[in-house]
């Protein structure tokens, strides 16, 4: 119980000062497209060359945690999610913004973010050196078996064709794999000047996401459509609670698989919210109901997102092994100043670390409430006319993907990518396992080739992929994933035949 007695640190003015702005700051910056936890960080970074490090890490520790929840914003009101960790939550959290639930889904994905986000503080505070030992346990081939085990999620992400999303998955795949391969040095798929560094999965998320709604959109001009005359109820907090305590499970689901998530060094949370997202539909007896505005789905999604940000610290902190790539760039904050992690830290730095940690947990709570307030008042945006909604769209999708390298080629991929995908959606296919195989791709490519290279050093590839106890038990949840898809794909597809002969 170390940690309580460095509480007061976090209520000293300036601190306080500093967690309230980087709270309300993270909200903003991450409900803008293209603006990610990791960017949000980095742009924080030159405020803290003149602040002590316990006032620098409260302010980055605060962005950190309210960006990651803030781009649930766009995700659900525009169907454009703020960063990739937000992709889970577009995909039900949208189709209740259509019908007029926009506050609903915004103040359930908020409360399921700081559930989430506070027990992942609270892993973070209590079990740190068993984790980190057991974090440290994953090497190459494990870390490419946890990437395929997201691979095998990507049939299920679309709900309506298991076949469709498969090859949506793959085209993002092969679209993972264009680019300078940096291990083996050749290039893949170059043919143009823009894609020499591949492609970047901000410009790829908001094309994917934003264009064929801005198309959408100017296709139907200024026909009076039935969101614009919808109204937007107020839906109190109460009953937002009372709603998060009847989805249990789908929360419990969320938690646990972030929690996991986030420790596993280089794995990220990117991947977080569709795994957890997945989960939660396969283990639902109302597995139906996800993908058509169903609450269970934003909370499993968004509870994940949040619960991996404390445990990516874990490795952070004691290993100097960052998590996640926000929490690469928290490390470069450390360093500035002059605080070196390791497994000594909690002895040397104990007022900084505990502070800092102690000042994520109240910024959870922080975030909760400045999120819930705002929700009804952002949810009026779903009232916009179509075509100041398009115009709005278009000149966020075109700034954030510019934003992210300062390059006209970004934004030339994120249109192409965008046109392409409105083109795919006519033929019913989902973006969603697209952008999936798009972040796993390179993943699951480079821990391949790395623990290929090792393998050729050791006993061979057999024995470095399939032996172990910790690849064996991968492997079985691989195959255990697959085989559920495709019993699941069986069930609904007999349960869909049964219906139409019913019908006739």
């Amino acid at each position: 119980m170390e940690f309580l007695g460095y509480f007061g640190g976090v209520f000293e003015l300036k601190s306080l000062l500093l967690l309230f702005g980087g709270t309300i700051g993270g909200l903003i910056l991450g409900a803008t497209p293209g603006l990610s936890p990791t960017m949000a960080v980095a742009l924080l970074i030159p405020f803290t060359f003149h602040l002590t490090p316990t006032q620098g890490l409260i302010l980055l520790g605060a962005a950190y945690t309210s960006t990651v929840a803030g781009g649930a914003v766009s995700a659900i009101l525009l169907k454009i999610p703020g960063a990739p960790a937000n992709i889970a939550t577009a995909l039900d959290g949208n189709e209740m913004a259509m019908r007029g639930e926009g506050a609903r889904a915004l103040q359930l994905s908020f409360l399921a973010s700081g559930v989430g986000g506070v027990i992942g503080v609270l892993l973070l505070i209590f079990l740190t050196p068993v984790l980190a030992q057991w974090a440290l346990q994953f090497g190459p081939s494990h870390l490419f078996w946890i990437a395929i085990l997201g691979v095998t999620v990507i049939g299920s992400l679309d709900s309506k064709s298991f076949v469709k999303g498969l090859l949506s998955g793959c085209i993002g795949l092969w679209l993972s794999q264009i680019g300078y391969d940096e291990i083996q040095g050749t290039e893949r798929f170059i043919f143009a000047d823009a894609l020499t560094g591949g492609i970047h999965i901000i410009p790829a998320l908001i094309g994917l996401f934003a264009i064929p709604q801005v198309l959408d959109m100017l296709a139907k001009g200024r026909s009076k459509v039935a969101i614009e005359t919808i109204e937007v109820p107020k839906y109190s907090f109460l009953d937002s609670l009372r709603e998060l305590i009847a989805s249990v499970r789908a929360l419990s689901i969320g938690t646990v698989v972030g929690s996991i998530i986030g420790l596993i060094p280089g794995v990220g949370g990117q991947i977080a919210g569709l795994v957890a997202y997945d989960q939660s539909r396969k283990f639902s007896p109302q597995r139906d109901k996800y993908g058509t505005g169903h609450a269970e789905g934003v909370i499993a999604a968004e509870s994940a997102n949040n619960a991996m940000v404390g445990p990516s610290l874990v490795p952070l902190l004691t290993l100097s092994i960052p998590g996640s790539p926000t929490a690469a760039v928290l490390l470069g904050g450390l360093l500035i100043h002059g605080i070196f992690p390791g497994s000594d830290i909690f002895d040397k730095h104990p007022q900084v670390v505990w502070t800092f940690i102690n000042s994520m947990l109240l910024g959870q709570i922080l975030m909760v409430i400045f999120g819930i307030y705002t929700a009804a008042w952002a949810a009026r945006i779903a009232r916009v006319p179509m075509p100041i909604m398009a115009a709005g769209v278009l000149v966020l999708a075109l700034f954030g993907s510019y934003s992210v390298q300062q390059s006209m080629g970004d934004v030339h991929i994120m249109l192409v990518m965008g046109i392409g995908m409105f083109v795919l959606e006519k033929f019913g296919f989902s973006a969603a396992p697209l952008v999936l195989g798009l972040i796993l791709g390179p993943i699951a490519g480079d821990y391949f080739t790395n623990g290929w290279m090792i393998a050729a050093a050791q006993d061979g590839p057999w024995v470095y992929f399939f032996n172990g106890p910790l690849n064996l038990v991968l492997i079985a949840m691989v195959v255990a994933s697959i085989a559920y898809s495709f019993w699941s794909n069986m069930l609904q597809g007999k349960a869909r035949k049964a219906d139409r002969e019913a019908a006739q």
